[in-house]
């Protein structure tokens, strides 16, 4: 599974203005996947306003499989993630929040569950679900709305699709149709593209430095406003079975001289 880089894995970290939880985040990631598949770090600084991107300098000179990249204006957290696989060289993405509530430690066990999975069915996601949440209450109230709205429009089979822990194929990623806000409907897109996801319980944290970008528009109203376009996308999905495919690919076959 691993690429030609070695690489087995590739973690993609969005950050906005999270200079303070930058480092111990990477230091968190790197002890999580110490002695276990071969690894990078990507992260993407969606055009922060503080000492983001010079901390993630300072990293990527000094810390190995560690890659910055830093977008020239702010383009929202989808087209960072989106920028981050692009630049991501393993074949297998995680993805995780960069306000270190995700706990990377989790990381290993949905790599665990993706290879005994992986082998017997359709392309596969495996998705974080926070059961219990450490975030204050118009968050969890905002998120719970949310999430009930759109398992009931999409049918995604995904208790927590905001949670920013996944683990998908790097390809078909970068096959899903992108848009702003695409990452609140990854699960959905998964399922479009004939494939499969699961989902598994994951630790949350309380954020110990900074503050939160989202509030409860941002959460809630977007996120149904870009429903229905994920459910027209859903609903008119082309899944063709193929029977049978015959013959043989490359050039022709060359005549002999004496024919």
């Amino acid at each position: 599974m691993n690429s030609e880089s070695g690489l087995e894995i590739s973690v993609v970290v969005p950050v906005l203005d999270e200079a303070e939880n930058i480092v111990p985040l990477a230091d968190e990631i790197y002890a999580a996947l110490a002695g276990g598949p071969e690894f990078e770090i990507v992260y993407v600084d969606d055009g922060s306003s503080d000492e983001s991107f010079e901390v993630l300098s300072e990293l990527a000179s000094t810390r190995p499989n560690f890659r910055a990249v830093r977008h020239a204006s702010r383009a929202g957290q989808s087209a960072a993630i989106l920028s981050g696989v692009r630049a991501a060289e393993a074949p297998l993405i995680a993805t995780l929040d960069g306000d270190g509530q995700n706990d990377p430690a989790d990381i290993p066990k949905l790599l665990a569950l993706y290879r005994a999975e992986v082998g017997t069915g359709a392309p596969l996601m495996v998705a974080g679900h926070r059961r219990q949440r450490r975030d204050g209450i118009v968050k969890r109230a905002s998120s719970r709305i949310a999430n009930g709205v759109r398992s009931r429009m999409l049918g995604d089979q995904t208790p927590d699709t905001g949670c920013g822990l996944k683990l998908f194929p790097r390809q078909v990623f970068l096959d899903f149709p992108a848009f702003d806000h695409m990452h609140r409907f990854l699960p959905a897109l998964m399922l479009r593209a004939g494939g499969r996801v699961i989902s598994e319980e994951v630790g949350h944290r309380a954020r110990a430095r900074g503050q939160s970008k989202y509030g409860m528009w941002d959460r809630l109203w977007v996120g149904i406003a870009d429903l229905r376009g994920v459910a027209w996308l859903a609903r008119r999905a082309i899944k063709p079975e193929v029977a049978e495919i015959k013959g043989t690919s490359g050039a022709p076959a060359t005549p002999d001289a004496g024919a």
